[in-house]
């Protein structure tokens, strides 16, 4: 890839600016499970900031009634759609199931976001207006990793584990992204379906890993866009060690399969 994570030149199948809709249609998808307290607050930030989106909340069975307060709220507001799943079995399932719904209903641009709060809706704002601007760039990432890009009450701890993630992976499969565990992103949807999500193989964060490598390997285009990323201020945070764990066992099989494949 090209400096500053800007990807290699784009093959012959992706559509390119002369194909675009004028006004292309964007979809939120926003993983949920226990996220009640913040649900209504973060949709609302997105319409406010984003009127024109929709958004999709996939829920993953939450006992807290996460689900059924997104069926409400769709009730109200036909800018937001609901994806029930019957339980929690990570978060790449849920984005692949979110992804798939998009481009059956025949969204252009389909973007990841945090239901917690820790990004933020103006910078959503940001990157979906990059994405319709810039048809011939396939993957925008929010990055905190660029300059321009910071964190807001972060644990150093949780930093140190996403720096060093972005590293080792970048290291091992030879992808110059900054910040390749960003959840903050806004694919074009001939992208992702050059993408055959039965080879993406991971379930938690390192989903994310996943899917650039996924990007990279059909020719895409990515640009890193600085954003300012914010600890949660309700709920509870998902990682764990497992998670952790995954993720240094995928990039682990991934380099050594690049290195000899």
């Amino acid at each position: 890839m090209a400096a500053n994570g800007v990807g290699a030149a784009k093959t012959n199948g992706t559509a390119g600016a002369a194909a675009w809709p004028a006004s292309p249609s964007v979809l939120v998808v926003m993983p949920t499970y226990n996220e009640r307290e913040n649900l209504e607050t973060t949709v609302g930030g997105v319409f406010r900031h984003c009127p024109q989106v929709h958004v999709l909340v996939v829920d993953d069975n939450s006992p807290d009634g996460t689900g059924r307060l997104a069926d409400a709220m769709a009730e109200g507001d036909g800018r937001v759609h609901v994806l029930h799943r019957r339980e929690k079995n990570g978060l790449g399932p849920a984005y692949l199931a979110g992804f798939t719904w998009a481009l059956d209903h025949g969204y252009d641009v389909i973007c990841e976001m945090d239901m917690d709060g820790s990004h933020r809706p103006r910078d959503l704002a940001r990157l979906v207006a990059l994405s319709c601007r810039e048809p011939d760039v396939d993957l925008v990432i929010g990055s905190r990793r660029v300059p321009g890009g910071r964190m807001e009450n972060w644990p150093w701890y949780r930093d140190l584990i996403s720096r060093g993630g972005s590293w080792y992976a970048r290291t091992m499969l030879g992808i110059r992204v900054f910040d390749m565990t960003a959840g903050f992103r806004a694919y074009h949807a001939s992208m992702l379906r050059r993408i055959d999500f039965a080879d993406v193989e991971s379930g938690g964060y390192v989903f994310q890993i996943d899917m650039t490598r996924h990007v990279v390997a059909a020719g895409g285009v990515i640009r890193e866009l600085p954003i300012t990323f914010v600890q949660r201020a309700r709920g509870v945070s998902k990682m764990s060690s497992a998670i952790v764990v995954e993720a240094m066992a995928r990039v682990t099989q991934w380099g050594i399969r690049r290195m000899f494949i």
